[in-house]
């Protein structure tokens, strides 16, 4: 089950209620801890005093964190260790000879209770906590780009997968599998490759070609729209992507993926697809620093050898 709105709110509101009753139980250890100690069931509380109070001093910090971010695991998380050393202390204490063993199982219940009710609120806001960084990764792009071919001509072009390598300059390889799936290979500026297997999710001739990632250690789906642009100029081209890099040292290694690299990569690569199926050859550069115009290609070989360059 998705974490909805109303499921946040009833999360957010369960963690103040948790810190309200660890401040309140909190305040009655440092002010009775006499009274608090015998309703654990301790007939003789003198020399256990000074443990309830460092026990209500430990109730307020954690419920005074809760408060002040109730959207935050960590202070939960310190709750339910804080219940661990509770549950410890009553095991402790039912040794002692002067205890009341039916207040100390209700107490012990209590306490189990309340433990399972921090856990539970604990692992709630960490999965909440982890959909939101999940999300802050994802990356959204939307590109055009106008080519003087018709929508036909752009579209068989694009179906046909084994094409994109001679326009781009990161996919190095695609392999058709069959039923609408395909294997990708796909080298980052960093010389990593990577590679994953897609599956086309909607493909209407000439019109539009979605797909979606099924294996590998990126999610992404995209989609390409192919219309005809007004004036007779030939064929509007629409790129919608979506990407979900891994963490961890993978996603680091494709951070270009996130950053404005990739966005002028693609818009480069569509710059690209659109001198190629206009003129049949990609113009280059004959600089590093992009400062001479570009030259077409002297030969076959040479826009080859080009085309590969990842």
């Amino acid at each position: 089950m998705g974490y909805t709105q109303t499921a946040g709110l009833r999360t957010e509101r369960l963690a103040k209620s948790l810190g309200w009753f660890s401040v309140g139980l909190g305040v009655a250890e440092l002010a009775a801890p006499s009274r608090v100690a015998r309703l654990i069931g301790i007939r003789h509380p003198n020399g256990a005093t000074s443990v309830v109070r460092a026990m209500g001093a430990r109730e307020v910090v954690s419920g005074m964190a809760v408060l002040a971010n109730p959207r935050r695991s960590a202070p939960l998380w310190s709750r339910v260790a804080g219940d661990g050393i509770d549950l410890w202390l009553l095991q402790q204490t039912f040794r002692r000879p002067d205890v009341d063993r039916g207040r100390w199982l209700a107490v012990t219940a209590a306490v189990l209770g309340i433990t399972m009710a921090d856990l539970r609120c604990a692992q709630e806001l960490r999965a909440h906590e982890n959909r939101t960084v999940t999300s802050a990764r994802r990356s959204h792009l939307d590109r055009a780009i106008t080519i003087n071919k018709r929508a036909e001509e752009v579209y068989r072009f694009w179906r046909d997968f084994s094409n994109l390598p001679r326009v781009t300059r990161s996919v190095e390889a695609v392999r058709e599998l069959g039923d609408g799936r395909s294997h990708w290979r796909v080298r980052t500026p960093a010389g990593i490759a990577i590679e994953w297997d897609a599956e086309i999710t909607d493909e209407r001739e000439n019109e539009r070609l979605a797909w979606r990632s099924i294996s590998g250690p990126i999610n992404h789906h995209g989609a390409i729209a192919f219309r005809r642009a007004p004036g007779n100029r030939g064929t509007e081209l629409h790129v919608t992507l979506a990407y979900e890099p891994p963490a961890g040292a993978i996603g680091s290694s494709m951070a270009w993926l996130l950053d404005g690299t990739w966005e002028r990569r693609i818009q480069d690569d569509l710059r690209r697809c659109k001198q190629f199926l206009e003129t049949g050859e990609i113009p280059i550069s004959e600089g590093p620093g992009l400062w001479r115009p570009a030259q077409p290609a002297e030969n076959p070989d040479q826009l080859r050898r080009y085309a590969g360059v990842l």
